[in-house]
């Protein structure tokens, strides 16, 4: 599966794209460009409604390469690369947005599975002692 970047799309459409193939992560898009293995800090973070043309380093557009089996360091580094675009992956976990910066080795589609996964039930005590009436 590929990502067309046109030179009139905004981050809000290319993030409508990628979550439309992996319902459970998040591209965000940030200012500075992050290591892998390391966050993107907030305040960095660029704006959906932002147009990809204002922000990339690079003024080319084409396809990037989200296929399931490609690790989310492999795309991110395939943004920055082609696009001149810095962005992160991000893995859903209940009602959380986690950074990939310990998971950048995973494949999307393994990101994609973890994030699906419901969170750990909560530990309650049964209303009634057992044995006691």
């Amino acid at each position: 599966m590929e990502i067309y970047i046109s030179e009139d799309a905004t981050i809000a459409s290319i993030q409508n794209d990628f979550q439309g193939a992996y319902p459970f992560l998040c591209l965000e898009f940030y200012r500075q460009p992050h290591e892998i293995g390391e966050a993107s800090p907030a305040r960095e973070k660029l704006q959906p409604e932002t147009a990809i043309d204002d922000i990339r380093i690079l003024h080319s557009f084409g396809w990037i390469d989200i296929d399931s089996s490609r690790t989310a360091a492999e795309v991110e580094y395939d943004f920055r690369h082609t696009m001149g675009l810095n962005v992160q992956i991000l893995r859903r976990s209940g009602d959380l947005w986690l950074e990939t910066t310990q998971t950048d080795k995973w494949t999307l589609h393994q990101l994609n599975e973890a994030g699906r996964q419901p969170d750990a039930e909560i530990f309650q005590f049964p209303d009634e002692r057992i044995g006691e009436n």
